[in-house]
């Protein structure tokens, strides 16, 4: 178990860096289904998932993460393994503990929106409390630290999804972040600001905001949202080029081609390191205390979250140096200068 839980460290200003973002990385590894998006990788490769929890500690996370995100009753439902649920979710808890007990790291439960909640259908509340109660349930019995509720689009959701926390989650944090498709308001029509309030007021350790957004159009929420609540807010974007034009990643054109780039070729619209470590020191000066990257996080892009949070993780020692480089190093040779020339298109 860790030395310092989650609230200890966000005692007295202090900050938690959480990887988040599995799905589309082991996506794009080729190990996961886009458009389903479901984590059965768990029951069929599970070897791949530590490496990644591995990396992500590697990089400067203070959290390893449960990949339970979409683990539910109502997803495994739909690729016709419901049966093999608590198998995912006991075997994706124990991958984590095990990796954080090793790195002394935190490690968390997850809950997700359970895509059938409509707060017109009273059934589908029923439904989401099920699915709720048995992976806080099961988050209990794989040891977690606290647990996470994310990529919530109405706050009514994300109440069922505390109260779930709260009731059967054995005294755990609870970590609700709400998904910013609106930079106003939730879909159920109430202010961000007002709408994570209310969670803080009902008990959540740590509100805030993830995925949907990149970091260009999340800085000015944050700045909302850090006026109105009193306690530690969060903030993991999608590292992707947002802009007020295209203000969600899931709304981002292709520069080159004009097409719509979600969800296969977002990687013409992603963010370089230095957006990211901009971002993160945007949000440090704002004062969020939890921090992280949504979709299409990588473990280089997390390492600039990290540094600029005051870590100095193993994978601080590889950080690049462009001043060792052949062509960009001080005082180049005449010939290293020549090929610089050429690199750079210079003699043409």
């Amino acid at each position: 178990m860790p030395l310092v839980g989650l609230l200890e460290r966000l005692k007295d200003g202090g900050n938690v860096i959480c990887a988040e973002g599995y799905l589309w990385e082991l996506e794009r590894r080729g190990y996961l289904r886009s458009g389903i998006f479901t984590p059965e990788i768990i029951l069929d490769q599970p070897e791949r998932v530590k490496n990644l929890h591995e990396e992500f500690v590697h990089a400067g996370s203070d959290v390893v993460e449960a990949f339970t995100y979409y683990g539910h009753r109502q997803k495994m439902k739909a690729i016709g393994r419901e049966d093999e649920l608590e198998t995912l979710n006991l075997r994706a808890l124990k991958l984590a503990r095990d990796v954080a007990d090793s790195t002394n790291t935190l490690m968390a439960g997850n809950l997700s929106n359970t895509t059938c909640f409509d707060p017109d259908d009273p059934k589908t509340a029923d439904t989401a409390r099920t699915i709720f109660k048995e992976q806080v349930e099961w988050a209990v019995k794989g040891g977690a630290d606290y647990i996470i509720g994310e990529t919530f689009c109405e706050i009514q959701e994300a109440r069922l999804a505390l109260e779930s926390i709260q009731k059967y989650g054995n005294g755990l944090p609870a970590v609700i972040t709400l998904v910013p498709y609106s930079p106003k308001r939730t879909v159920d029509g109430v202010p961000f600001p007002q709408a994570l309030r209310q969670l803080e007021e009902a008990g959540a350790a740590v509100v805030g905001v993830n995925c949907g957004r990149g970091p260009a159009t999340m800085i000015p929420i944050l700045k909302d949202i850090r006026q109105v609540c009193k306690g530690p807010i969060a903030a993991l974007p999608v590292p992707f080029r947002t802009t007020p034009k295209e203000q969600t990643f899931q709304r981002l054109t292709d520069p080159a081609t004009g097409k719509l780039a979600y969800p296969l070729d977002l990687s013409a619209v992603q963010c370089s390191r230095t957006d990211v470590r901009e971002f993160a020191e945007t949000a440090k000066e704002i004062g969020v205390q939890y921090i992280g990257l949504c979709c299409g996080s990588s473990s280089f892009l997390l390492r600039e979250v990290a540094e600029v949070y005051g870590r100095t993780p193993p994978a601080f020692k590889y950080s690049p140096d462009i001043t060792s480089s052949f062509v960009y190093a001080p005082n180049l040779s005449i010939h290293a200068q020549k090929v610089r020339r050429y690199m750079l298109c210079e003699d043409e």
